[in-house]
């Protein structure tokens, strides 16, 4: 996502956990905290003691709604409108931070005249192509002060990117990508209103777009009643501003929808407004439930992504590093490094074989050439088009939606390798998953070769974390792993070691990117183990004298630095591993810098040049966090500032400045091409520049702000394998989210088989509201089934007022049923996946599942068993009108097998 999204969205959190005690105000919106996260959450209660005012806004009543001053629940999947009223108050009260408006964000900027909002086109914006599902944003940019260059200095590039635009089937998987989480680069400078008053202002098409999310459309799209809706828009905005700021956090409850980057981005907007980005206790938190998820994306296991965020090659558009650095050729803010970037990741990839003869090894880069994701992978698999996958750390069979389409994937394959702690079902699915019960799969028609590996647990091995903060924290290994269990680094170097050494005389040109890699790690111990620390120095990056580098400013485009993940660039700074430190924190200040390192130059909060005023002062004493010394000829303050440090306030960039140069002293945000924040995006969002509301693909509900129903570029994964229920079916009536709980673990295969965390949940349930056990005769403690036309799962019923009946102002009444996904056939404690009941759908931005809010029916008693069970399915179907027809039955798939050659299914 453009703009701030891109740097708190998939990048990580604006201000660290330990920030929130710093807060006035706390909003956790799409997170159980408290059950979820319940390390960080000791700063929420440390704030509340400390006088903030919490607020949850969630459909369940949870542990974190206990200790909130109020929880606001609402219908699933309307968080859009819940924020889109917020933003609507703060504008037509008059009561955003102004001068942090108009001096940082975009807000003055005029759009080009050939733009129509959805609010005159009943939900969707100018541009949209309905052949292909599709946005043309020309009619998105700005109005420029001087019309943009229209020659090209890059006439390749110029011609592989209009190739692109031929292809709007393509050009939908790729744009939220291409340009990194930098954003787009913007043509020209847009003309300025700086009195806001202009009609084609940013700020004035932000107010005439929310102008329709007022108290009561809020109450009649999200269920949450006027008055409660009011007092949480009080506080927050009374607590915001020079001297109060408000945090707002979330997590999964917000991205796993077809719409969660707009999610974010309207959060992202109320913030903006109110003046909480980069400041103490303010920001937006992005919630991870892994030790390093946030790793995970830094230093991507993402297809489209290369470390630090650098957009993945496409093949239509990137046929040299010139190509593939064209869009950052003069563009303003840190993103104008790209190449310096791009380049030092080549040279720590492939050393000395990388050289400027050669594009730096550029071509031994892979390109993608549209959705390569992991469901769309699966839908290859079904098709016959893949033919091994690795799986490590994951359990699509049950950690994904839809677990019966994944399991026909694997079951399509011709060897799988699954890394894990111990047999998972996606190691053993062609033996025990629920479609050999039913006769869609069978063992002797599976010729899968599964090999399993085990895997050393996190205490079993050496390394560095990332956590939802940006936290580098060094981990040393407590334990040996038992038996042949070994470490992730351990495998992929011995693989690639074994691999290099049988193709040594190969004269294959497409061996050379696997035979010139830099693969000289030093090993210890009698496993010859890799050394971490020597792969983060990697990371970390090295000069041309062979010594570390400090940080991301020292890395060159003319091949003498390498650096692994430009973000991370000086986390070996010195020699030292920086990411180790332990420093208490009773020992340091307001910010605990010595403890572990903060991506990028340990930096707690993002953009916290935003702190101070455009000249450099505090906003107020309280909130004092970073300004300018004007004596010491540079910024300073209690974090590290996220700025140049000598670059001073009154600092004005020169005609044909770029990179860093080109961002102005009094520009926060400086990872941006024109250093502001972005409250509309004139490129990069597949599904529009404005958030929205859509109603989920799957909803009880008709939109009640706009003609179109759901997201209009919403991603489908079509086939028989994967149907979807119509939305405002009477056949599927109520709404379905999915959840976790503190004592087991996402798929559970690290907590099924403890017996202590089995014995505290030891059954898979659903919760559900006393009045709807009432209308479908559900007895607490007993069996229900619930069916989609996917499949038909069972669990206990919990007949609990935490969850409870939503009443819309037209008088509809919304039943939502809360199911946690941990369980499956195997483990001590077992149970159906939850996970099996729901569809996929995806956000056209991210590629990431829709598996918070789904429709179903439930019904008392256990679901039917075997071939029974497609039968009472397949009932269904017919009576939702969704098109009938067995998919795999005897393990065979009639519509795989005319797709793909060889498919087994």
């Amino acid at each position: 996502m453009p703009g701030l999204g891109a740097s708190f969205g998939r990048g990580g959190a604006t201000n660290s956990q330990e920030d929130l005690a710093n807060s006035d105000c706390i909003v956790i919106e799409g997170s159980n905290m408290a059950e979820c996260h319940p390390v960080g959450f000791q700063w929420v209660a440390e704030a509340k003691a400390r006088g903030a005012k919490v607020v949850h806004v969630d459909p369940r009543f949870t542990r974190t709604s206990a200790i909130a001053d109020l929880h606001l629940p609402l219908r699933i999947g309307t968080d859009i409108a819940f924020l889109g009223g917020l933003i609507n108050f703060v504008l037509e009260n008059d009561l955003y931070f102004k001068e942090y408006v108009v001096a940082y964000t975009n807000a003055a900027a005029l759009v080009s005249e050939d733009f129509v909002d959805a609010e005159d086109l009943g939900g969707l914006f100018s541009g949209f192509d309905p052949e292909h599902n599709t946005y043309d944003e020309s009619s998105w940019q700005y109005e420029f002060e001087e019309p943009p260059h229209s020659g090209s200095d890059d006439p390749a590039g110029a011609a592989a990117q209009d190739e692109l635009e031929d292809h709007p089937e393509i050009r939908k998987t790729d744009k939220a990508q291409a340009a990194g989480s930098g954003g787009p680069p913007i043509a020209a400078k847009p003309k300025r209103d700086e009195t806001l008053q202009h009609p084609r202002t940013v700020f004035q098409i932000l107010k005439r777009h929310f102008a329709r999310y007022t108290p009561e459309t809020v109450a009649e799209v999200c269920g949450v009643e006027p008055a409660a809706f009011l007092q949480v828009a009080r506080w927050v905005t009374e607590n915001s501003g020079r001297d109060r700021t408000t945090a707002w956090v979330y997590s999964v409850g917000w991205t796993q929808h077809s719409v969660g980057a707009q999610y974010i981005r309207t959060c992202s907007i109320l913030q903006t407004l109110l003046g909480n980005i980069g400041r103490p206790g303010g920001g937006i938190l992005a919630l991870r439930g892994h030790a390093s998820i946030q790793g995970s994306t830094d230093v991507p296991t993402l297809y489209n992504l290369l470390p630090g965020y650098l957009p993945m090659p496409h093949a239509m558009q990137h046929g040299s590093l010139d190509e593939y650095c064209a869009d950052a050729a003069g563009k303003a803010g840190f993103w104008g490094n790209k190449r310096a970037y791009a380049v030092s990741l080549l040279k720590a990839w492939w050393g000395d074989a990388a050289t400027p003869e050669n594009d730096f090894c550029f071509d031994h880069l892979p390109r993608i050439d549209g959705d390569h994701s992991s469901y769309r992978t699966i839908k290859d698999m079904i098709e016959g088009k893949v033919s091994g996958y690795f799986l490590v750390g994951e359990n699509p069979t049950v950690g994904h939606p839809n677990g019966r389409m994944n399991r026909f994937g694997l079951a399509n394959l011709d060897w799988l390798v699954v890394r894990d702690l111990q047999l998972i079902e996606s190691a053993t699915f062609w033996q025990e998953s629920p479609e050999i019960e039913t006769g869609e799969l069978a063992p002797e028609t599976i010729a899968t070769e599964v090999f399993f590996l085990p895997a050393a647990s996190h205490a079993e091995k050496e390394g560095t974390f990332t956590q939802t903060q940006r936290l580098l924290q060094w981990r040393h290994k407590a334990v040996e792993p038992p038996g042949d269990a070994k470490s992730d680094l351990w495998f992929y170097f011995h693989l690639g070691r074994i691999l290099r050494e049988r193709l040594k005389d190969s004269t294959d040109p497409r061996d050379r990117p696997l035979l010139d890699l830099t693969w000289d790690y030093p090993t210890h111990g009698p496993d010859a183990e890799p050394s971490a620390e020597d792969v983060l120095r990697e990371i970390n990056g090295v000069g041309p004298d062979g010594r570390a580098v400090s940080g991301y400013l020292e890395l060159k485009d003319d091949g003498s630095t390498s650096c692994g993940c430009w973000i991370y660039s000086g986390v070996y700074a010195d020699e030292v591993n920086q990411s180790a430190r332990r420093k208490p924190g009773r020992e340091q200040g307001q910010v605990a810098s010595e403890w572990g390192w903060a991506w990028p130059y340990n930096r707690r909060v993002l953009y916290n040049r935003a702190s101070a005023d455009p000249e450099g002062r505090p906003w107020s004493e309280r909130k004092k966090y970073v300004w300018w010394d004007e004596e010491a000829g540079r910024w300073t303050g209690v974090d590290n500032p996220d700025f140049e440090a000598t670059k001073r306030p009154d600092y004005v960039p020169p005609e044909g400045a770029r990179a860093q140069d080109a961002i102005g002293g009094a520009d926060p945000f400086i990872m941006q091409g024109d250093g502001k924040a972005w409250l509309y995006a004139p490129a990069g969002v597949v599904d529009g520049p404005l958030p929205t509301h859509y109603e989920p693909a799957e909803s009880v509900v008709e939109n009640a702000l706009y003609k179109q129903q759901a997201n209009p570029t919403i991603e489908h994964i079509e086939g028989p394998w994967n149907r979807e229920n119509p939305s405002l079916s009477p056949v599927f009536p109520f709404q379905v989210t999915t959840y976790r709980l503190t004592e087991h673990h996402t798929a559970g295969g690290m907590s099924r088989t403890l017996p202590y965390l089995s014995e505290l949940q030891p059954e898979f349930f659903v919760e559900v509201s006393p009045e709807l056990a009432a209308l479908r005769g559900l007895v607490n403690g007993e069996y229900a089934t619930l069916v989609s036309t996917r499949t038909a799962i069972e669990a206990k019923v919990l007949v609990t007022e935490r969850v409870r009946p939503i009443r819309l102002r037209t008088g509809q009444v919304v039943h939502q049923i809360g199911m946690p996904y941990h369980w499956s056939y195997s483990g001590i404690s077992t149970g159906d996946s939850a996970n099996d009941l729901l569809g996929i759908v995806l956000d056209p931005n991210t590629h990431i599942q829709e598996d918070k809010v789904s429709t179903a029916d439930i019904v008392p008693g256990r679901r039917p068993r075997g071939p029974a069970l497609i039968d009472f399915v397949e009932g269904y179907r017919r009576r939702a009108g969704v098109e009938s027809g067995r998919v795999g039955v005897n393990g065979r798939d009639p519509v795989a097998a005319e797709a793909g050659e060889g498919s087994q299914l």
